[in-house]
């Protein structure tokens, strides 16, 4: 679609303007026209202009749904204005590969499955194949027939049956046991390593003394380094696309969970119109339905303070975010934009090999604290890549 923002004008302005009213970031302003039809309907005059008032109720709406703020309605954020508009009960749900249905309605679903000890997944507002399997249990232990469709027999029963137990995040407790199982060693732990663009998307040119360097480099050098050190640890990794591809963050999570991996780490770089613009910045899964990658949120953390203790770029802190890379990939993800190739400082860091080098073991420091689960007492910053390989390579003898 278009990309929409604050001085256009016409009916796709009126439809995100209607929608926004709808969802209670606006005022109607009297634009509701039908009110005994029971249920809301509104009319916005069709050729609507994208106000200061739209504008802010846009920001607002990204901000609540972990988008990137930007007052701009591009493929992402009108993606989850439409999400957002489905509630519970407004269609019937079910699980197909053609056309893969998301929206808050498969949220509250998913969170009411959860409530009554039959989902333990993500509550992603994704109706996948645990969703569909988590409902068809619950429509066996109650005697419906178990085809995994949510029509209004289904909803009628979870409506009376209420919540037995609630308060609790199966999910976050499934990954953080798999976490503790899995042991202190990095020998044996899968990780997908996700560098950004690829092929013919080389990203921004920066000009360096020995010449320009594409943005697509940086990233996939980075992913290089940071593979080789795993490696060197005993892990084993798997980078999420080929050299000559640039597949999107749809395929790259369908790539990376054929893979049944522990962790997957993907790497980007920022860019902004102002040369201001500065720092690091670590994601992970975390949406407005308070379901969060608790392992991600850990990770990403750890990440975060690593890099910026080891490189002084800017710390632009932890954020849990919805995108599709986070939100489709079966185990823990982190996405690090590692810094700003418009920003002198940053582009100086991320051209210079030896700053990449400091970055891809910072990243691998980060992942060991995360299986040490806090019982390392290295100040962050300063336990180095030596010192793990030395203690990776003891384990294996004392194995």
């Amino acid at each position: 679609m278009h990309r929409l923002s604050h001085g256009d004008h016409g009916a796709a302005v009126a439809e995100v303007r209607g929608t926004l009213v709808r969802l209670g970031y606006l005022h109607d302003n009297g634009e509701t026209i039908d009110p005994d039809d029971g249920e809301d309907t509104y009319w916005i005059a069709p050729d609507v202009a994208f106000d200061q008032a739209l504008d802010s109720a846009v920001r607002a709406f990204q901000q609540q749904r972990g988008l990137l703020v930007d007052g701009v309605v591009g493929p992402a954020t009108y993606r989850s204005l439409k999400e957002a508009s489905y509630s519970l009960g407004a269609r019937t749900m079910f699980y197909q590969l053609s056309a893969p249905l998301y929206g808050d309605d498969v949220a509250t679903l998913q969170r009411r499955l959860q409530d009554l000890g039959f989902y333990v997944d993500r509550v992603d507002g994704y109706f996948g194949p645990q969703t569909h399997e988590g409902l068809s249990s619950f429509q066996r232990e109650i005697g419906l027939a178990s085809d995994g469709i949510c029509g209004p027999d289904t909803l009628r029963s979870l409506e009376l049956l209420g919540a037995r137990v609630t308060g609790g995040n199966p999910h976050r407790i499934s990954e953080e046991e798999l976490v503790h199982r899995s042991g202190p060693q990095l020998t044996g732990k899968r990780i997908v390593i996700d560098p950004g663009l690829g092929g013919p998307d080389k990203g921004r040119t920066v000009w360096t003394e020995f010449g320009d360097m594409f943005e697509s480099e940086i990233l996939w050098d980075l992913a290089s380094r940071l593979e080789g050190r795993m490696a060197a640890t005993g892990m084993e990794t798997f980078l999420s696309r080929p050299h000559h591809t640039n597949p999107t963050d749809v395929e790259r999570a369908e790539t990376s969970n054929s893979f049944d991996a522990d962790l997957m780490i993907s790497l980007r770089c920022a860019s902004n119109g102002s040369p201001s613009a500065n720092g690091v910045a670590s994601f992970h899964f975390g949406n407005s339905h308070g379901s969060t990658s608790m392992i991600g949120q850990v990770l990403s953390g750890f990440i975060q303070r690593e890099v910026v203790a080891r490189t002084s770029l800017q710390d632009c802190r932890v954020h849990g975010r919805t995108w599709d890379l986070l939100r489709l990939t079966k185990m823990p993800t982190v996405q690090v934009d590692i810094g700003y190739l418009t920003n002198q400082y940053d582009a100086a860091v991320l051209t210079n090999p030896r700053f990449r080098d400091v970055i891809a073991e910072a990243i691998l420091i980060a992942v060991k604290r995360l299986y040490l689960l806090g019982q390392d007492d290295q100040p962050t910053g300063t336990y180095t890549f030596a010192e793990l390989l030395a203690e990776e390579l003891a384990s294996a003898d004392r194995g």
